[in-house]
């Protein structure tokens, strides 16, 4: 699509019964959701789907908004004109960049539920969806990608010569798994599993890429920015008092404490130019996920331009949490050991409205499930993980942080 031609488009936003189960609207095969805690926004049907491949997606949808027509008696966070969105790690990535506008949004926030249609100032609206039993139970076959265990471990060892000779303070370096998901797989089995295994994380699901992120990169509501930055890592302990211990021993570890200042500096860096009042936590606090501990820092200020969600996904990503240190010297890193287009793993996800309000996080613990070959009994699947390596990171005990942080999207495609 011509950004300089956008489509005018109607928006009217209703409120409805709060009391669906919002996921079973969404499409079996491309689902597209954002839940947390039992509620946010759920699309079906797209009436538009760009690629924001190379081009300015907050430019874009400015321009989209600019025309639009949008009748929202409910004014909550989701309602009105939405774009669902999934940005590649990388500009040089081969994955596209996608905003995606769904003909209907339904949505549920604080006890008060909505659908929102969507349709061309030229065409009629399309019909209310009605609610699709799920699907039966499937599995997927995974197995090591282009980094098997010994190869992320070389691969962390190339990492530590670059910090050596310079290059970089901190690179934070993935690897993959690989596999396939039956063709006919309902998808939203996957987006319930993860909301229901994990449900203080943002679980998604747009244009195949489907996954769980403890991350928040930014969320812009009303003129205040937050952020949440997690970097530093520990497995949860076998039982109570391992768990104190972990806990313990990730607050008082001096390399995870570097990795994650570093983190919560490039963010406090990126949103400066945005923000006034831009206030951080002094110490980072043990965030306690089900197979994890992280070490957590909340940012927040008040926004001083106009900038919108998406204009400052562009201030922020990458972040160091995901990239590393110095941004542009780490990303040169990954793209010299990592055997792979990283895709959208490590990218923005989520989702902006018309006033530029919108929750964005990093895709992590996530797979994307791509298009199979015309009558295959497959699709293929592929799904990362990564550790921060910084001076004195051990290549073994970083394989074992993907191994941990794999288990919420290998679980859920068990």
């Amino acid at each position: 699509m011509d950004p300089s031609r956008p489509p005018r488009l109607v928006a009217r936003t209703r409120e409805i019964d709060p009391d669906s189960d919002i996921l079973a609207f969404a499409d079996p095969r491309s689902p597209l959701a954002w839940l947390r805690r039992g509620d946010g926004i759920i699309g079906v049907g797209d009436i538009v789907a760009e690629s924001a491949h190379g081009s300015d997606p907050a430019a874009a949808w400015r321009a989209i908004v600019a025309e639009a027509v949008i009748d929202d008696t409910v004014a909550l966070p989701g309602t009105g004109l939405v774009a669902f969105g999934a940005l590649a790690f990388d500009p040089r990535s081969r994955s596209s960049s996608r905003l995606v506008v769904p003909q209907t949004i339904i949505g549920r926030r604080d006890g008060v539920a909505w659908l929102t249609s969507v349709h061309a100032e030229d065409s009629e609206s399309a019909a209310s969806p009605e609610p699709l039993p799920y699907g039966p139970y499937w599995s997927a076959t995974l197995g090591p990608g282009a980094l098997d265990p010994a190869g992320y471990q070389a691969a962390v060892r190339a990492a530590l010569d670059a910090i050596e000779a310079g290059e970089v303070r901190k690179v934070v370096l993935a690897r993959d798994l690989v596999g396939t998901v039956p063709a006919d797989a309902d998808l939203r089995r996957l987006v319930r599993a993860l909301a229901g295994g994990y449900p203080d994380t943002w679980t998604f699901a747009v244009d195949g890429l489907i996954g769980a992120s403890p991350e928040t990169l930014v969320t812009v509501s009303g003129g205040t920015v937050t952020a949440r930055v997690l970097a530093g890592t520990f497995p949860r302990g076998a039982d109570a008092d391992d768990d104190a211990e972990a806990s313990v021993a990730l607050a008082h570890s001096d390399k995870d404490l570097d990795e994650h200042r570093y983190a919560v500096q490039s963010v406090l860096d990126s949103l400066a130019p945005h923000t006034r009042e831009l206030r951080a936590d002094a110490e980072p606090f043990a965030l306690e996920l089900p197979n994890l501990w992280h070490l957590a820092t909340d940012v927040a200020g008040d926004l001083h331009d106009h900038a919108s969600a998406l204009d400052l996904v562009a201030a922020l990503h990458p972040t160091a949490a995901v990239a590393g240190t110095p941004t542009d010297a780490a990303i040169e890193v990954i793209r010299r050991i990592e055997p792979f287009d990283r895709g959208r793993y490590a990218g923005p996800v989520g989702w902006i409205d018309g006033n530029g309000d919108g929750e964005w996080a990093i895709a992590l613990r996530c797979a994307q499930v791509g298009v199979g070959s015309v009558g295959s009994p497959t699709l293929p699947v592929v799904a990362h993980a990564g550790a921060g390596i910084v001076a004195g990171s051990d290549p073994e005990t970083e394989l074992l942080e993907t191994r941990v942080k794999f288990r919420p999207i290998v679980d859920a495609l068990a």
